[in-house]
């Protein structure tokens, strides 16, 4: 039993641009990010409960229109079929959907009963006309974004496997909710979404005391608690039928047509779908206030709703718009520019990336307390800024050492797809003992061999052969001490770090990143798909204090000897510094005994290991290369450290040890 939606309290954008969604099922829906137990979920499941009812023939597998049914539709081609008011299609895709739950597979009763091929339909076909939801959508398998892409594009879904070739109508309201944190999108599957969201937890007390209360009272008893707030559901649910109705006679005067452009121009937004989605958010948001004209306030609004999510130029860009300058642009219009409504910034403008400047040489230093028994001859923190990672020729760099292989992973170049027991299914092939039986593949050729009893032999078995796409586990490990503190050699590691970054978004690689200064080392980023979080890190991360390189390497082995990270992902450690180490394990010792020992233990994982000397001192006394020797890892010096170097170096040893 859902929550209802007109008992959600606050939210008021993320309410309204649901019922947006509801009323226009051609703005491409809406994806809805914000932090766990934001009642993302509750809302657009309570939405399910107001959506209008829809015509269609009772028992059809593909909510056809009425007067336009699908050419192979079995219920709406009999002659008695006559369409009736059906609750709307509300269907929740799970991520560990298979493509044929999607798309639809052969039926196989069919394939026996009648001797004929036909088509299981699938969860597009059961969304034509309705909402499909996809909770985390952001950890959504690439090959159903694929699937998804190719029907948001042509508003019909195609199957074409196991001797198939059909097509039926598949447009539907996709919507999508996520925590930022688990990762981001792929751009091209961000820009369907046509309005986006940034949803936080009410700040205000009462407000937060009215939540806690309607939900208790909603768990203690569900159904009187629906019943309750059942005149205000049917309010809601009236509100989108009389805006439905109203929709096709709203107008737009011609002078806001060229804003829209206007905006969408100077606010940097390349994609020509935003103007024609902030087109049609303007029209809905005057036709849901039951108006017959849009006003600039409905522009603003949708511009709010349509522009954030597609603002973004660079990987770790955060969505948004600046309020600054919307509202500049809106005090352009002539004549109604009281009417623009000074809304509050939107959540989005908090996020926008840190542009935390360098520290001037004369900042008041930051000590630390040193442990007893260490030196104070350590250099005071300091934030340096990152230096640019220009693209310039590769360094060379040696295959991965013989003595420290990968066994029992695929191999390949990162992002290559390769043969993996899981991923996406792809064919079938003959086998007769198939470790996985491919069912439809298999019944198939024994109706097709012996039509008469489809009796099935060891001949006709197949084997299921899938395709999954390599990853990468890439686990950086950073020196931040004091060691560091020199202005060039920090600004070059931060860049190289985030060039690096940069190259896992775009691989949809996993990142953990380590960083060790002071007293200790610590967890920048866990292992993530969420490089965002990690430049913000970075960025602000100060440079000072001692080197407690061995807590940093004891870390990495815990983080690397994870069952999950090590069998599924090919993992590659990548460790920036000159080798120093003056704090040791809490419990004392000698750090730098330490250090070799606890390198000795990381060898033993069979992890491919780059080592980059960042030290660039007059006098090295190459405490890097002996850790690299004890690592059983590729040394590489650098002599002119910049980002650009090191992020090439890091590039070359990723591509290489791969493969």
């Amino acid at each position: 039993m859902n929550y209802p939606f007109a008992a959600l309290v606050g939210q008021d954008t993320l309410k309204q641009a649901l019922l947006l969604c509801a009323v226009n099922p051609t703005l491409g829906g809406v994806l809805l990010r914000g932090d766990k137990g934001t009642a993302k979920t509750t809302a657009v499941r309570g939405l399910a409960d107001v959506l209008p009812p829809l015509l269609a023939v009772p028992g059809c597998p593909f909510n056809c229109e009425p007067g336009q049914p699908a050419d192979l539709c079995p219920a709406c081609h009999r002659p008695a079929a006559v369409a009736q008011e059906l609750a709307a299609p509300f269907v929740n895709l799970p991520l560990g959907a298979t493509e044929d739950r999607v798309l639809g597979s052969l039926d196989l009763e069919g394939l026996l009963a009648d001797r004929q091929k036909k088509l299981q339909p699938g969860l597009l076909a059961a969304a034509h006309r309705g909402v499909l939801y996809i909770d985390e959508v952001n950890l959504l398998p690439d090959h159903l974004v694929d699937v998804l892409l190719d029907a948001a594009a042509t508003g019909r879904s195609t199957v074409q496997r196991e001797g198939l070739a059909v097509s039926h109508p598949a447009q539907f309201t996709l919507i999508g909710t996520m925590n930022p944190e688990e990762g981001n999108l792929r751009p091209q599957f961000l820009d369907r979404f046509g309005l986006m969201v940034d949803v936080a937890a009410p700040r205000d007390v009462a407000e937060r005391t009215e939540v806690v209360r309607r939900r208790i009272a909603f768990e203690r008893d569900p159904v009187a608690f629906q019943a309750h707030w059942q005149p205000a559901q049917a309010a809601v649910q009236q509100q989108i039928r009389a805006a439905q109705q109203l929709l096709p006679t709203v107008q737009l005067p011609e002078g806001l047509l060229t804003l829209i452009s206007q905006l969408c121009t100077e606010l940097g937004v390349a994609s020509l779908r935003a103007d024609i989605v902030l087109y049609k958010t303007a029209l809905t948001l005057a036709a849901l206030a039951g108006r017959a004209t849009v006003t600039a306030a409905d522009v603003r609004r949708a511009a709010e709703l349509a522009l954030a999510h597609r603002r973004r130029a660079q990987p770790f860009d955060s969505p948004g718009l600046p309020s600054e300058a919307l509202n500049e642009l809106m005090q352009q219009v002539p004549d109604t520019p009281a009417a623009v409504p000074q809304s509050p910034a939107p959540v989005s403008d908090l996020a926008q990336p840190s542009t935390t400047p360098s520290a001037p040489e004369n900042a008041a230093p930051v000590e630390e307390e040193a442990p007893a028994g260490a030196s104070q001859d350590v250099a005071p923190e300091q934030v340096f800024a990152a230096g640019l990672a220009a693209p310039t020729r590769p360094l060379a760099v040696e295959a991965a050492p013989p003595e420290a292989p990968r066994t029992g992973r695929a191999t390949g170049p990162r992002g290559a797809r390769v043969p993996a027991a899981r991923g996406h299914y792809v064919r079938a092939v003959p086998d007769r003992a198939p470790s996985e039986l491919a069912l439809e593949a298999t019944v198939r050729q024994a109706v097709l061999r012996d039509p008469a009893t489809a009796h099935i032999t060891r001949d006709d078995l197949h084997q299921k052969v899938r395709r999954g796409k390599t990853g990468t586990f890439l686990l950086l490990v950073v020196d931040a001490s004091g060691s560091m503190s020199a202005h060039r050699r920090m600004e070059a590691v931060k860049g190289a770090v985030l060039g690096l970054l940069t190259e896992a978004y775009q691989q949809r690689d996993t990142v953990a990143v380590i960083a060790f200064r002071g007293i200790e080392a610590q967890v920048l980023l866990p292992p993530t798909r969420s490089v965002a979080v990690a430049e913000e890190a970075l960025r602000a991360l100060p440079t000072g204090g001692r080197t407690p390189l061995p807590h940093a390497l004891q870390l990495a082995a815990q983080l690397l000897g994870r069952a999950d990270y090590s069998t599924d992902l090919q993992p590659l450690l990548v460790l920036l510094s000159d080798g120093k180490a003056n704090v040791p394990l809490p419990g004392g010792g000698d750090a730098g005994q330490q250090t070799q020992q606890l390198a000795a233990q990381l060898r033993t994982l069979r992890v491919p290991t780059l080592v980059l000397d960042t030290d660039t001192g007059y006098l090295r006394l190459g405490k890097a290369a002996e850790l690299a020797a004890a690592l059983g890892a590729q040394y590489l010096p650098l002599d002119e450290l910049s980002a650009a170097s090191l992020t090439n170096a890091i590039l070359t040893i990723s591509s290489q040890a791969l493969t």
